[in-house]
């Protein structure tokens, strides 16, 4: 089984380009919203945490954006909570999915919290800042200085990119992209057949 970790800035369309690999896709931000919304441990440990601000279940977007908000060492406190339950998920989907060829894991903060493995292929997503503010912009939840918080909570984009195999300019058509991808899960595929054999 071949993994592909997906990485990039926000908004560079990490969830669109792994889409397009036609492969199981383990999305880490769709897993936190079921988390918020499922999950009442999660809640209870958030509640104890962060009780001015995290007090009903389901737990809101809005509230956690006013604690991250308030003060930037929330967003860790939060993710101290949150992110070991999605790292079980992502291993029990790894699991599931392990006779598969390829994997696709869409994990902005795969390289952060240490997910990656040595194997691993990265690709990275880049895309015009005026295509990334119009992305960000159809969130329902859009706050510049949320964004600001969790752009700092990733390492250095220059860093992230050095670390890939490849980088993918997201800037064109869907059908553009589409062929982009189709070359780059051929060659993946040949690569590892051959080293294999």
């Amino acid at each position: 089984m071949i993994r592909v970790g997906i990485i990039g800035g926000i908004g560079s369309g990490k969830s669109f380009i792994s889409r397009l690999f036609r492969y199981p896709v383990f999305n880490a931000d769709n897993e936190v919203k079921n988390i918020y919304k499922k999950n009442r441990q999660c809640f209870k440990k958030l509640k104890k945490k962060l009780p001015k601000f995290i007090n009903t279940f389901p737990v809101k977007k809005k509230h956690l954006i006013l604690a991250i908000n308030s003060n930037k060492k929330n967003i860790k406190l939060i993710s101290s909570i949150v992110h070991p339950i999605v790292r079980e998920k992502m291993n029990k989907f790894i699991l599931k999915n392990k006779k598969r060829k390829m994997i696709i894991l869409d994990v902005p903060l795969l390289i952060e919290n240490k997910l990656n493995k040595k194997k691993d292929i990265i690709i990275f997503i880049q895309s015009k800042n005026s295509k990334v503010l119009a992305r960000l912009k159809k969130r329902a939840n859009f706050n510049e200085k949320l964004i600001r918080s969790l752009k700092e909570n990733q390492v250095m984009l220059s860093k992230k990119r050095k670390l890939a195999k490849y980088v993918i300019n997201n800037n064109f058509s869907i059908n553009i992209m589409k062929k982009k991808i189709n070359l780059i899960k051929k060659e993946i595929l040949n690569e590892r057949n051959s080293i294999r054999y």
